[in-house]
C-alpha cells in the first residue's frame, strides 16, 4: 500500500504525542501533582502508589472478599491495585511474586504462602526496598526485617467450631473430617483438633478428605458423597469442615443424598455459607469466622503505613466470631455479609490502623 508523505508525518507526530502521555511521571491514579493531595498526606505517598495483591488459592468465595476488601481499602487511598489468585497453582504463585518485584509495585501484600520459596520470594521483594505484609503465610518470614504477619485466630477458630460441634451432638459422636495438610492455617486447625480428639475418647473420625483446587468444592461434594454412600443413615452423626470451601461442598453433597442425619459445623464463611444455612432444614448450623473482606482491608492498612514510613507490627492477629444458624434465623429475614453486622454485633467493623491522613485521603478521592 502506497503511503504519502504528508501522511506519514502526521503518522508519526501521533506517535510522538502518545510517547509523551505515556511517559509522565509525578501523578497518581487519579491524575494528581503532588500539590493536590492533602497536607496531612505522607510524603512517600504524594505520587502515583501502585500495590499487588498475590493470593495462592482461589475459587471460593473467601478469596473473592478478601482480594475485594484489599482492592477496595486501596483504591479509596488513590492506590492502583492490582489483584492475583494462582488458584493453588504454586509455579503461577511465585511468579507473580517475581513480576511484582521486577514490575517495582510500591507495595506487596501476600496471601497463603505455604513453602519456603515463599519467604525466599519475599526476601528478594525487601530487598528491592518493597515493602509487604502477608497473611496467613509460612512462619520462615517472620525472619525477614520489617515485614509484617497477619492472620486470623486460627486456634480460636478451631476451638469455636468444635465446641460448638460438641454442644450439638454430645459426647459421642461418629463424624467426617476435612482438612488438608500443608497451608499455614491448617496446620494451627489441626493441633487444636487433635487436642480436641485426645479430650474426648467419644468421638470416632470415620473419614477424612481435602484437597486445594479450583474446584475445591465440587471435588469436596464428590469425595462426601462417597462417605455418605459408605456410611448410611445413623451411622455418621457429623462433619467438621475447616474451610467454607470444604463446608460447601458437605452441604451439598447432604442435600443430593437427603441425609437430615448429619450436622455440619465449619470454618469461614461467605454469601453462599449463609444462604445455604438460611435454607430449610439446613444441615449446616453454624460456622466459626472472621470478615475476610475486613483481613483484606486491614492487610491494605498496615501497607499503607509501611509505605508512608510509619511505624508497623511484626504480627497482627483478627479475633473469630461463632455464627449460628439460630441467629441468622431470628433475623427474621436474609442474611449477607453485608447486613451480617446487625446480627452479629461487631462484624466486618475495625479501626485499626486507620491514621487520620488515610481518612483524609479518602475524603479527598471521594470528591
Amino acid at each position: 500500500m502506497k503511503m504519502s508523505k504528508k501522511w506519514l508525518l502526521g503518522l508519526g507526530m501521533l506517535a510522538f504525542g502518545v510517547g509523551l502521555v505515556g511517559c509522565g511521571s509525578g501523578s497518581s491514579s487519579k491524575g494528581k501533582e503532588a500539590t493536590d493531595f492533602p497536607e496531612s498526606t505522607p510524603e512517600a505517598l504524594k505520587k502515583e502508589t501502585k500495590i499487588m495483591v498475590i493470593r495462592k488459592i482461589g475459587g471460593d468465595d473467601h478469596t473473592a472478599q478478601y482480594l475485594a476488601g484489599a482492592k477496595s481499602e486501596g483504591e479509596s487511598l488513590g492506590f492502583t491495585v492490582d489483584t492475583f489468585s494462582a488458584n493453588g497453582d504454586t509455579a503461577k504463585f511465585h511468579d507473580a511474586i517475581k513480576q511484582a518485584g521486577d514490575k517495582k509495585y510500591d507495595g506487596v501484600i501476600i496471601s497463603h504462602g505455604d513453602d519456603a520459596a515463599t519467604a525466599q520470594g519475599v526476601k528478594e521483594l525487601t530487598d528491592k526496598g518493597i515493602p509487604v505484609v502477608t497473611f496467613d503465610s509460612v512462619a520462615e518470614i517472620s525472619e525477614i526485617e520489617g515485614v509484617t504477619m497477619t492472620s486470623q485466630n486460627d486456634e480460636e477458630l478451631a476451638n469455636l467450631a468444635l465446641e460448638e460441634l460438641h454442644r450439638r451432638l454430645g459426647d459421642k459422636a461418629n463424624f467426617a473430617y476435612l482438612w488438608v495438610d500443608g497451608l499455614v492455617p491448617m496446620v494451627k486447625r489441626n493441633k487444636i483438633y487433635t487436642s480436641f480428639m485426645e479430650k474426648n475418647p467419644g468421638y470416632k473420625e470415620l473419614d477424612r478428605y481435602g484437597v486445594v483446587a479450583a474446584d475445591t468444592s465440587v471435588q469436596t461434594q464428590n469425595a462426601v458423597g462417597a462417605m455418605l454412600t459408605k456410611h448410611g443413615k445413623g451411622k455418621m452423626d457429623g462433619i467438621f469442615a475447616t474451610w467454607d470451601a470444604f463446608g460447601m461442598g458437605a452441604y451439598r453433597a447432604l442435600e443430593e443424598a437427603n441425609r437430615d442425619d448429619v450436622t455440619l459445623v465449619s470454618i469461614d464463611v461467605s454469601n453462599a455459607d449463609l444462604q445455604a444455612m438460611q435454607a430449610e432444614n439446613s444441615p449446616w448450623v453454624a460456622t466459626a469466622a472472621c470478615d475476610p473482606k475486613l483481613i483484606g482491608e486491614i492487610n491494605m492498612r498496615i501497607l499503607a503505613k509501611k509505605i508512608a514510613k510509619e511505624e508497623t507490627p511484626a504480627e497482627y492477629t483478627i479475633a473469630p466470631t461463632l455464627i449460628t444458624q439460630e441467629q441468622l434465623k431470628e433475623h427474621g429475614s436474609d442474611v449477607t455479609m453485608e447486613n451480617l453486622p446487625e446480627v452479629v454485633e461487631g462484624w466486618g467493623k475495625s479501626d485499626e490502623f486507620v491514621e487520620p491522613w488515610m481518612t483524609d485521603l479518602k475524603e479527598s478521592n471521594q470528591k
